[in-house]
C-alpha cells in the first residue's frame, strides 16, 4: 500500500449546501458565480444562494424531500446549477441524465432511480414527456426550467418555483449517509448503475481537491464540461463555487464558440477532455484567438497521450495537466497539483502520469491474477497491476445491486478501478490500461454488453461482440463484430444505422466487421482478446 503524500485535509460534517455556501463573505457574495455565454446572464454569489434556497422551498412545497429522487435533463447553463443545488438543498437527492439521451435510454434512468420528478428544458421536452408518460410522472411534476412556450404548456418552470416564496425547508440528514446525487456508470463492465455518493463523499472530494487544483475567486473558469457529468459536477458545480470562481457556462462544445469564450472573458482556467486537447493543439483556428488568459489546463475523463499534451502546453504556453478518476470515486482520485509538482516534489509529473492520490487516500497496486499487491518500488517504476484506492470519496455502492457493489469495494473499503496501472518511486501513478471491458468514447462510457443486447435483438443479427478500437484520430470508438444470419445481406451501413436510431449519439457503433462465429471461453464468456488485431 502506499498513502497519498499530500497532508491530509478536514471534511467537515456538512451537506453540499452548507459546505458551499453557509460561510460566504461578505465580499463574495457580490462576486459573479455564472456567466451564460448564451444570453450573457450574470448571476452573482447572492443571486445563486437566493435561488437555490427558494428552488428546495418550492420542491418541498410540491413534497419533495428527504428519500425523493429528482432526475435532471439539462445542458449547462445557471438554471441548471440553480436547480441542482436545490435539489440538494431540499433534502432530496438528484440523478442527473445525459442531455443526449433518448426518450428510452431517460426512462430507464427514471426507473431505475425510482425517481419521482424530471426538470429539463424546453430543448429536451418531447423526449422528456415522453420518458415521464412511461414511468409516470406527471405534467405537475415535469418542471421545464425554461418553459414559457406553447410546447411546455402545463409545466411549472423556473420562474414559478422562484416566485413561489416558499421558504427552504429545515432538512435533517447524516451527511455521511444520505445519497446527495445518483449518477449512473457502467463501472467495471456490462449495463448502467446507480453510483449512491452521500453528501460526505462529495464534500470530501472537493476539500481533497482544493489544495491541489488551486482555483482562486479571481479565475475565470470554463464550464464547458457537462454538468450532468461527475466531472462537470465535482470540480465545477462544486469545487470552483467553493473556490468563490467565475464559472463562465457554455451549453454545449463548439470549437468557434469555445475560443471566443476564452479570449472574450479571459479564461483562466480551464478543464477539458482530450478530444479537445487534440483541436487545441492541431486546429489552425486556434492561432486566430487570444489564448494568453490561460494559466491551467487541465485534461481527465480519458487518458491524456502525454505527447499531445506536451503539444497543447507548447502551442498555448499553458501549464496542462491530467488527472484520473471515476464516477464511484466522486471521481477525483488522482492528480497533478495546480504547479504541476514543483513546490511539493522538486520536479513537475511527466504528462503521462496522473500524477499523486489525492489527500485522505491509500491505494494498492494487485496482481489481477493472483490476488498479491506488487511491491512499491525502490527505483523506477513498478510491475503493472490493477489499481486499488481507498478514502472517504468511495462510494457506498450501486443502487440495488449488492453483487455489483460486493464486486467492486472489498471488505476494507478498497475499491477495484479495474485500471491497469503502475506507481514510480516518487509515488506517481501512470494508467497503463483497462482490465475492464467500456468503451470511453471522447469520455463517454460506451458498455459494450448494452449494445450488444441491442444487436441481438435484430432479425437478421444470430451474435455480436462489441469492442473498442481505436480511429484515424486516435480516439476510442465502438466496433461491432457481427454474426449474420444465414440467407441475409445485412450490411455494415444497416447495422450502424440499427443501433444509431436507438441510443445516445456516442453510443453508436461506428466500425462493422462480418465474421463466422464469436470467440467464446467454456463459460460462454466473449473472448474480446482474440478479436483484437492490427486488423481489428
Amino acid at each position: 500500500m502506499f498513502a497519498s503524500p499530500f497532508p491530509d485535509v478536514d471534511i467537515p460534517e456538512a451537506s453540499v449546501f452548507d459546505f458551499l455556501f453557509t460561510d460566504v463573505d461578505q465580499a463574495d457574495l457580490d462576486h459573479v458565480a455564472l456567466i451564460d455565454t448564451a444570453g450573457g446572464a450574470h448571476t452573482t454569489y447572492r443571486e445563486l444562494i437566493e435561488r437555490v434556497n427558494a428552488t428546495a422551498g418550492a420542491l418541498a412545497a410540491r413534497g419533495i424531500g428527504v428519500g425523493d429522487v429528482v432526475g435532471l435533463l439539462a445542458p449547462n447553463s445557471s438554471l441548471f446549477a440553480v436547480a441542482f443545488h436545490g435539489i440538494l438543498r431540499s433534502g432530496a437527492t438528484a440523478t442527473t441524465i445525459n442531455a443526449l439521451f433518448t426518450a428510452h435510454d431517460i426512462a430507464k434512468q427514471l426507473t431505475d432511480a425510482n425517481a419521482t420528478m424530471l426538470i429539463t428544458v424546453s430543448a429536451l421536452l418531447p423526449q422528456a414527456q415522453e420518458a415521464a408518460r412511461t414511468v409516470g410522472i406527471t405534467a405537475e411534476n415535469l418542471i421545464v426550467l425554461d418553459g414559457d412556450g406553447v410546447a411546455a404548456t402545463g409545466h411549472p418552470n423556473a420562474d414559478d418555483l422562484l416566485a413561489q416564496g416558499a421558504p427552504a425547508p429545515q432538512v435533517d440528514f447524516d451527511p455521511a449517509t444520505h445519497l446527495a446525487v445518483l449518477p449512473y456508470s457502467s463501472g467495471t463492465t456490462g449495463n448502467p448503475k446507480g453510483v449512491m455518493l452521500t453528501h460526505r463523499n462529495l464534500v470530501a472530494n472537493m476539500a481533497q481537491i482544493r489544495p491541489l487544483l488551486a482555483m482562486r475567486s479571481d479565475d475565470k473558469i470554463l464550464a464547458v464540461l457537462p454538468f450532468f457529468h461527475i466531472y462537470g459536477m465535482t470540480v465545477l458545480l462544486n469545487a470552483a463555487l467553493q473556490a468563490r470562481a467565475t464559472l463562465v457556462v457554455m451549453p454545449r462544445f463548439d470549437l468557434t464558440d469555445f475560443l471566443g469564450t476564452i479570449q472574450n472573458h479571459r479564461i483562466t482556467y480551464g478543464f477539458i477532455a482530450p478530444p479537445v486537447a487534440v483541436a487545441l493543439a492541431k486546429h489552425p483556428l486556434v492561432d486566430q484567438y487570444d489564448m494568453s488568459s490561460l494559466r491551467v489546463i487541465l485534461s481527465g475523463a480519458a487518458p491524456l497521450d502525454a505527447e499531445l499534451g506536451i503539444a497543447v502546453a507548447k502551442r498555448l504556453t499553458v501549464r496542462v495537466l491530467q488527472g484520473f478518476g471515476m464516477s464511484e470515486l466522486s471521481p477525483v482520485s488522482h492528480c497533478m497539483p495546480a504547479d504541476g509538482g514543483q513546490e511539493h516534489f522538486g520536479e513537475a509529473a511527466p504528462l503521462s502520469s496522473c500524477g499523486w492520490p489525492v489527500p485522505n487516500t491509500t491505494n494498492k497496486i494487485v496482481d489481477p491474477a493472483t490476488g498479491k499487491e506488487i511491491a512499491y518500488p525502490t527505483q523506477g517504476l513498478s510491475e503493472p497491476g490493477e489499481l486499488w484506492v481507498k478514502g472517504p470519496n468511495v462510494m457506498t455502492g450501486y443502487l440495488g445491486n449488492e453483487e455489483a457493489t460486493t464486486a467492486t469495494i472489498d471488505s476494507d473499503g478498497f475499491l477495484h478501478t479495474g485500471d491497469l496501472a503502475q506507481v514510480d518511486d516518487a509515488g506517481r501513478v501512470f494508467i497503463v490500461d483497462r482490465l475492464k471491458e467500456l468503451i470511453k468514447y471522447k469520455g463517454y462510457q460506451v458498455p459494450p454488453a448494452e449494445l450488444e443486447a441491442l444487436l441481438l435483438t435484430h432479425p437478421a443479427v444470430t451474435d455480436t461482440a462489441v469492442i473498442g478500437v481505436t480511429d484515424d484520430d486516435g480516439e476510442e470508438i465502438p466496433k461491432a463484430f457481427v454474426v449474420r444470419r444465414p440467407g441475409t445481406d445485412l450490411t455494415a451501413d444497416e447495422v450502424i444505422e440499427f443501433v444509431a436510431r436507438q441510443v445516445a449519439p456516442y453510443k453508436k457503433v461506428r466500425r462493422v466487421e462480418f465474421i463466422d462465429v464469436i470467440p467464446k471461453s467454456a463459460s460462454g464468456k466473449i473472448l474480446r482478446k482474440d478479436l483484437r488485431s492490427p486488423t481489428a
